[in-house]
This record gives structure tokens, C-alpha cells and sequence, in this order.
């Protein structure tokens, strides 16, 4: 075979394809589909669309930098640069929690609770701004206060709220939880917090897989033993800036249910909690309302 036939994208992606599943990586082929459209400046379906392209050296060296890094277990999204979430191109790199899947639940849960109407939002540990981002976009007249405290995490948050143009409705704040919110007279007003905090129980952490164990931030997966650190935090404190009738969402791992629900109507602050079960049929989000 010539040297130009193996440099057609079908023949680069056979042999990436076997190189990432020797690997270890169960997504090989759209792993490498990824990198190479990255590579290419097109899209994984542009690959197909165009078989017999020639890829020039210079995207063909990239390629295989990007694929050399992938097959040492870099998160994919680091090497591109970005994930998409709801529709959202954001911004992500070493420093921030990469968005997941899961995570469009709670937002689906937001949206229902969310007036479409001027309201206001805020969200716990926003890191990229994936949460936040999401609710400004599909609620025009909602405003949202970010807080972070990673100041890594905070400049991929700015970068995707200045690229989305965002910047009037979606305030960052520096902090952790409720410290940077005082100040700004929200006390009593907000209408949703919604928070997708650390719950990867301490004891658990040396199980996760190596390219989130290695690679993504600790900050962003330590929820201290058992796993409930924050939220127990975020429970203590969402009664003195909801508004009656307000609404606390919470993301939480496999297990947490029972212990947050005793501790949600343990302060008497809200209603019975509802918990809402994601495709594997986990329970994957706490919503609360004020009384």
C-alpha cells in the first residue's frame, strides 16, 4: 500500500482504533474518529464524507501526537479542548471537571423548576460553567451567580461565559459555597440552587479510572468520607438565600439518597425530598423545596 493511501483517513483510523483498544480504552473508535476530525478541522462525519482526502503531514503529525497522548490515558476533551453538553461547545482543559452525561438531568430538573420569567439562579461549584451556562441559555430572562473556588476551574468558566456571551447574566464568583455570595443581596431571594458537588467518597478515590484518578482535578471528586462533605454544607446553608417555596437540586452518587433525604428534613427547612433516577435507573438528583 502507498504511502498516500495510508494516509486516507480510513486506513489511519483502522490502525488508532487497534492502538486505543490495546490500550485498554473501550471508546477507541469514536476516541479516534475525534482525533482525527480535531486534527483535520472538520467533524467526525466529514471524515466519512470525504474518504479519499489525503491528510498533510502537519494534521497527519498532530494526529499522532493527540493519539500518542490518548493511548496514555489523557482525557479525550483535554486534547481537543472541548466537550459538548446540552448543545454547548464549552471550553475545558487541564484544572476543570470535565461535564458529564449524567449531569443533563439536573439540569432537566432546573428547567422544569425554573419560571420562564426573570428569576434567580445559583449554581454551587460551577467549574466550566456547565450547569450555569445551560440554564442561561434555555432561560433568557433567569440570572445566574456562578461560584467557584478553583481558580483554574474559574478561568475555563470566564473563557465559556465571555465565548457564549454571557457575561451580563452569568456572574462568577470566587469562593467556596456561601462566603462569596454575601454581599449581593440574596438573601431570602433565589429562587434555585442547583449544585453537581464532589461525592466520590474519600475511601473510593483510588478506585476511579486511571485518566480521571490521574487527570482530572482532585477538588472537583473529593466528597470527603462517605461522600456527603459538601452537600451536608449546602443543606446547612440554601434556607438563608432560597425564598420560600425556592428549590435546592443536588446531584448525588449511587448510595447517597437515604442519608441526604434523613438530612434534608432533619433541619426542617424543606419539604420531604424527591429524588429522581437517571438511565441505569440510579438516583441521581436531590430536589428539595424551601418551606
Amino acid at each position: 500500500m502507498s504511502a498516500v493511501a495510508t494516509s486516507r483517513p480510513g486506513p489511519l483510523l483502522r490502525t488508532a482504533i487497534g492502538r486505543l483498544r490495546r490500550a485498554g480504552l473501550a471508546t477507541a473508535r469514536q476516541d479516534a474518529e475525534r482525533l482525527l476530525a480535531e486534527s483535520l478541522g472538520t467533524t467526525r462525519l466529514g471524515l466519512y464524507l470525504e474518504p479519499d482526502r489525503v491528510v498533510p503531514p502537519d494534521a497527519l503529525d498532530e494526529f499522532r501526537r493527540l493519539l500518542d497522548r490518548r493511548a496514555r490515558h489523557e482525557p479525550l476533551q483535554y486534547l481537543v479542548g472541548w466537550e459538548e453538553f446540552r448543545g454547548l461547545r464549552l471550553r475545558v482543559g487541564p484544572g476543570v471537571f470535565i461535564p458529564r452525561p449524567e449531569t443533563e438531568l439536573l439540569v432537566e430538573r432546573a428547567l422544569a423548576l425554573l419560571p420562564d420569567r426573570p428569576a434567580r439562579a445559583v449554581d454551587l461549584g460551577t467549574g466550566s460553567g456547565a450547569v450555569a451556562l445551560a440554564l442561561a441559555v434555555a432561560r433568557p430572562a433567569v440570572s445566574v451567580w456562578a461560584v467557584e473556588r478553583s481558580a483554574e476551574a474559574r478561568a475555563w468558566a470566564r473563557a465559556n461565559i465571555g465565548g457564549l456571551g454571557m457575561g451580563e447574566r452569568v456572574r462568577l464568583l470566587a469562593g467556596d459555597l456561601w462566603g462569596s455570595l454575601a454581599g449581593h443581596g440574596l438573601e431570602g431571594t433565589v429562587d434555585l440552587v442547583v449544585s453537581n458537588p464532589p461525592y466520590i467518597p474519600a475511601e473510593q478515590l483510588a478506585e476511579l479510572p486511571e485518566e480521571v484518578r490521574a487527570h482530572e482535578p482532585l477538588e472537583a471528586l473529593d466528597g470527603g468520607p462517605g461522600g456527603l462533605a459538601f452537600h451536608r454544607r449546602i443543606l446547612d446553608g440554601a434556607p438563608a438565600f432560597l425564598r420560600p417555596g425556592g428549590f435546592l437540586l443536588l446531584e448525588i452518587g449511587e448510595g447517597q439518597a437515604a442519608p441526604l433525604g434523613e438530612l434534608a428534613e432533619a433541619g426542617r427547612a424543606f419539604e420531604a425530598p424527591v429524588f429522581h433516577r437517571d438511565l441505569p435507573g440510579i438516583e441521581r438528583v436531590l430536589e428539595a423545596r424551601r418551606r
